[in-house]
């Protein structure tokens, strides 16, 4: 696996991360523990270094991490582990609304590192921006983290450019985590030139479209109704129908080119810039693999007006509902 400076701030991962949300939550049941705890284990065999997880993934119980913690304990002073806070959570472990006050914060830090098991986490993320507390606050709670030696380096998700320029002054913002895919391209215009021009790494999550750049692809309908894509409107009616004509291009031409759709997916985001890292998520080894695998695909600048061409202004429908998605100051 190659590896790839993560932005200008000393830190370095494999060129392609893995996304373990789906382990625990938002795509239908997830494996038992020992499997998951096997192919998470198995990622960083393969060459995976950079893995991702949140206290959100856990429903407020750190589950999650404590599944990344296992499977990476063997290995911990060769990977690089991101975990995020932000959230308040309900009786049910369900989140009730958001929390990024300085003190919440350290004691989300806290149950973070017991769940996994080690004493510094190496990216730590604010998961949504919270409108209530000042980003300037919890950039200094952060560095405080930092200087502690609890945590190695600030990452954002979801932010716009004036949140990113805000938090910067306090503490380098050394990575920002936001959707962006060829199904999704929402950042291009105001958010990639600022983290460029600051040297941060960027990480985009759902690189797959949420599944949809896979060789797995059915209507809203014939997901389980805990899975995300029963509910969003990428999935149902004309927009699946839309969407599902795009991937079939998509996967024509990758099949020209002696790839997979999800290879061709990986490889386009690879190729917009030295700074990026996806993180796609999947439950499956031989997915691993041929993810992994897209870091040796190299796109011509013909390959990707073609790619241009197909998918013109990204998928057709939402990303979130509307009561769910972030918005960027």
């Amino acid at each position: 696996m190659q590896t790839r400076a993560l932005g200008t701030h000393g830190l370095e991962t494999s060129a392609i991360g893995l996304g373990t949300m789906g382990f625990t939550m938002a795509y239908g049941p997830g494996p038992d523990r020992d499997e998951a705890v096997r192919t998470i284990a198995k990622a960083f065999e393969l060459g995976v270094t950079f893995f991702d997880s949140a206290e959100l993934y856990g429903l407020g119980r750190h589950l999650n991490e404590q599944i990344v913690g296992e499977a990476l304990a063997p290995y911990r002073k060769d990977v690089v582990i991101a975990t995020k806070f932000g959230f308040r959570f309900g009786p049910d472990g369900r989140p009730s609304g958001l929390d990024s006050r300085p003190q919440h914060i350290r004691d989300v830090v806290e149950d973070s590192l017991r769940a996994l098991g080690t004493d510094v986490i190496d990216v730590l993320y604010q998961h949504r921006i919270d409108p209530d507390v000042p980003i300037e606050d919890v950039a200094g709670a952060v560095r405080g983290l930092i200087d502690e030696g609890k945590v190695r380096f600030f990452g954002l998700s979801e932010a716009g450019p004036e949140t990113i320029r805000k938090a910067h002054a306090v503490q380098p913002v050394s990575v920002l985590q936001t959707e962006y895919s060829i199904f999704e391209r929402q950042v291009e215009d105001a958010v990639l030139p600022v983290v460029e021009e600051l040297g941060i790494g960027f990480v985009p999550y759902s690189p797959l479209g949420r599944g949809f750049l896979t060789g797995d692809v059915r209507p809203a309908e014939e997901y389980s109704e805990d899975d995300f894509r029963r509910h969003n409107a990428r999935w149902q009616g004309d927009h699946y129908r839309t969407n599902r004509r795009i991937v079939d291009e998509l996967h024509a031409f990758a099949k020209q080119k002696g790839i997979t759709a999800a290879q061709l997916a990986l490889a386009w985001l690879l190729a917009q810039g030295d700074e990026i890292v996806p993180i796609p998520g999947t439950r499956s080894v031989d997915r691993i693999r041929e993810n992994i695998a897209a870091a040796d695909v190299r796109l011509s600048p013909e390959d990707l007006a073609r790619v241009q061409e197909i998918v013109p202004d990204g998928a057709s429908g939402s990303r979130y509902s509307e009561a769910s998605t972030p918005v960027w100051v």
